[in-house]
């Protein structure tokens, strides 16, 4: 892991440093480039991840039911192949968004065995 020094307002400092040790997966979700309505999934996510969740809270985390069962009815579509173009951009989104909470959630627990 590589660490970097930037320079950010002094607003924006305390911002950043009351999200804790989840600052680097928001970067992360933001980076990535959501464009389908996997964006709303990620959203929530932030929104999460701002409030400096516990490692016992990241562990327990799941997206909405709401999000679940879009992608639910993705994963049904696509077995059935009957996924559209957009769909299928959209499963493809969520997937990659399923590793990043994946990979917080080792992170959460790594802490967790640390305390």
């Amino acid at each position: 892991m590589v660490q970097m020094t930037i320079q950010v307002s002094d607003e924006l400092a305390q911002r950043c440093k009351s999200i804790g040790p989840w600052l680097s997966t928001i970067i992360e979700l933001s980076l990535t480039g959501f464009k389908t309505q996997a964006v709303a999934a990620v959203t929530e996510i932030i929104d999460f991840l701002c409030k400096n969740p516990d490692p016992d809270e990241i562990t327990d985390f799941h997206v909405s039911e709401s999000a679940q069962s879009r992608l639910r009815r993705l994963l049904a579509l696509n077995e059935a192949d009957c996924l559209s173009l957009s769909e299928k951009a959209e499963l493809d989104e969520l997937q990659r968004l399923e590793h990043i909470i994946i990979m917080l959630k080792i992170n959460a627990a790594k802490l967790l065995h640390r305390e």
